[in-house]
């Protein structure tokens, strides 16, 4: 069988709740297969944001069900503010805690954000990058982008070899989230702590969740069009593995042709998250889950 290792992707799905099943179920394809345990944990990059949210659930869905366990999964997370307490509803540390860490069986100490409060912000920046490397680097790196295709905070201007470090917000991006903070950008925090484009490139592969009209253009740009730092994501065309999912609002802004070509694909896509056949065939991580998941009467 040969195994295509230098490729880009692109998934075009009809929904929302379509793109989160297919990222989730590709996440747990690829963890099971991985057969994570004691010594070898697999290494996964997240995103915040409205976008991951719906792959978040399922994969608490899939955790509950007992057909994944995030035992030995190591995560990363993309950014954080500056200056904002770790508790505060709008940090990147309450809102992975809220919709994804509480629910799963992650051994906290395996989870790492980004701490904006840290005495020493370049310090914290330096032993991120550091944590990572101990690690053995990222497994699957996650991420969503902004409507103008930035990548973490990784804003347009951005070097794409940039690695974690700390960063001034543009005025676009306080005003677009300001809508997390009661509508009154003098809340929203002015910096933050990102990892960087060559960070996010270094790992294994990347899946990059696209949705709705007002990320139509960014996807455009991310693979259409040249790859440049005003569209910080679309220096992933050049990364060996690079899966975008997207909606189809979110192809608004393509040619006919680029998506026709690409939909034409799906069958092969779709064979990258298939369930598994035979329980008999899983890797014994996940036959354990299963037994476990019999014993305990969870469903």
């Amino acid at each position: 069988m040969i195994v295509e290792k230098h490729i880009m992707r692109l998934v075009i799905l009809e929904t929302y709740e379509q793109v989160s099943e297919w990222a989730a179920k590709y996440v747990r394809n690829k963890i099971l297969k991985y057969n994570p345990g004691p010594g070898k944990c697999f290494v996964l990059g997240l995103p915040t944001g409205g976008t991951p949210k719906g792959m978040y659930k399922k994969l608490v869905e899939f955790y509950k069900k007992g057909e994944l366990s995030f035992k030995y999964v190591k995560t990363f997370n993309m950014d954080e503010y500056v200056g904002l307490p770790r508790d505060h509803p709008e940090s990147y540390h309450s809102f992975m805690w809220e919709n994804f860490f509480k629910h799963i069986d992650i051994d906290p100490s395996n989870a790492h954000v980004l701490d904006g409060n840290a005495s020493d912000l370049v310090k914290e920046c330096e032993d991120f990058e550091a944590k990572i490397k101990d690690a053995g680097g990222v497994h699957l790196f996650i991420g969503g982008i902004g409507s103008d295709g930035h990548i973490a905070f990784n804003e347009p201007g951005s070097s794409l070899v940039s690695r974690t470090r700390v960063k001034s917000l543009a005025k676009e991006t306080i005003v677009a989230n300001a809508r997390f903070f009661d509508n009154d950008m003098t809340k929203v925090p002015t910096m933050a702590l990102t990892v960087g484009v060559g960070t996010v490139m270094d790992a294994n592969e990347v899946l990059i969740l696209i949705t709705g009209v007002h990320k139509a253009y960014a996807l455009r740009c991310a693979t259409e069009e040249g790859v440049n730092h005003m569209c910080t994501v679309s220096a992933f065309q050049q990364h060996p593995r690079t899966i975008f999912v997207v909606d189809d609002d979110a192809t608004l802004e393509l040619k006919v042709r680029t998506v026709k070509y690409f939909k034409g694909l799906m069958d092969v896509h779709n064979k990258l998250v298939e369930d598994p056949q035979d329980p008999t065939d899983a890797p014994p991580s996940a036959k354990r889950l299963k037994s476990v998941s019999d014993d305990d009467g969870r469903n």
